[in-house]
């Protein structure tokens, strides 16, 4: 009996002092967990505010309109900028305006094409819808137009999807038919003169900046050979081809710099245009160019614009995106001068 009590006594001890030290410690890390719950929270908000910028567009006067369309190659997200002019009037009321489509290049999305070229700025300026589709990295890992894979159809597929995009914009807001314009990036670039050729009379005017032709590759191992300038372009016949813009670096190292001339000189000769004296331009301390003019009828139907020492990049573009040099002539403009004359055109 007097053991069991020695028992009893000693466990009671035991679990007193035990409760004392499970105390004692509960006091000393209850602030360390507060603190561990306040930097997990500042870290989780950190996290959402770093992801939402990531996907956040510029900060604009008018409108960032967000959409999805479906097409014969699945379904593209797309972003459309709608100029503050043109807010809070029913589009019904609405004079008809031109359409400008912006097609990234590889590595990139359509947020980064709006940062890099800052057409919504001309577009409130001048008053345009600006159309910013994004490739899904479900149909391509790096983000790339498939400008390339005609063999396939997968070209044409995602070309037809663009298409269904822009009239679907065109039903829902006060985009002129008659007046859209296709301008793309290095992938983008291609995939903008491939929907020419394939529908050439949806589109008013072309701008390629440092792509590659259509038809000069069926597949990815003939677009390595074709990025090189060592394709063929082939477009097709009696074709009512509109006008084309070539903006390319003399320095660029990823799309060599004769794809953009034989671009030209291809998208010419089906348009039976023959070349000016090339002329040399420089605004203050930006890249020169050597613009070479394409008439037909004494009409401008093709210019190439080769700047010199600008990489595989946007011209004129924001200092702190990829593919995008500040140094260039101011390619979005440029873009939207060639558009603009273009526009008169337009019966």
């Amino acid at each position: 009996m007097a053991k069991r009590s020695i028992a009893s006594a000693w466990a009671r001890a035991f679990n007193r002092s035990a409760k004392k030290r499970l105390r004692q410690t509960l006091k000393t890390i209850a602030p360390l967990a507060r603190q561990a719950r306040a930097r997990s929270g500042a870290a989780v908000v950190q996290a959402v505010q770093a992801a939402a910028q990531h996907t956040r567009f510029p900060a604009a006067a008018g409108d960032w309109l967000p959409g999805v369309a479906v097409g014969a190659a699945g379904l593209r997200r797309f972003h459309l900028y709608r100029p503050a002019a043109l807010k809070g009037v029913r589009a019904a009321l609405q004079q008809r305006v031109p359409l400008v489509v912006m097609l990234h290049g590889c590595g990139q999305n359509g947020r980064a094409m709006a940062l890099s070229s800052r057409m919504h700025r001309l577009a409130d300026r001048h008053g345009f819808l600006v159309l910013y589709p994004d490739q899904d990295t479900l149909a391509h890992p790096q983000g790339c137009w498939r400008w390339y894979d005609t063999r396939s159809g997968h070209a044409q597929a995602e070309a037809r999807t663009l298409q269904s995009m822009i009239d679907q914009v065109c039903l829902r807001y006060p985009a002129d038919r008659s007046r859209v314009a296709l301008a793309g990036l290095s992938a983008g670039a291609g995939m903008a003169a491939l929907m020419a050729t394939l529908a050439p009379g949806r589109c008013a005017a072309v701008v390629m900046h440092s792509g590659v032709a259509p038809g000069s590759a069926q597949s990815t191992a003939t677009a390595l050979q074709a990025m090189r300038g060592r394709g063929r372009v082939a477009l097709p016949d009696e074709a009512p081809l509109p006008p084309l813009l070539v903006l390319h670096g003399t320095a660029d190292g990823i799309v060599s710099p004769d794809s953009g001339r034989l671009a030209a000189q291809a998208w010419a000769h089906a348009l039976g245009a023959l070349p000016s004296t090339p002329r040399r331009v420089q605004r203050g301390a930006r890249h020169a160019m050597n613009v070479t003019d394409y008439r037909c009828r004494r009409k401008v139907v093709v210019r190439l614009c080769e700047i010199e020492g600008l990489g595989h990049a946007w011209s004129g573009g924001d200092r702190q995106q990829a593919y995008s040099d500040p140094a260039g002539p101011d390619a979005s403009r440029l873009a939207w001068a060639f558009m603009q004359a273009a526009f008169e055109h337009v019966p």
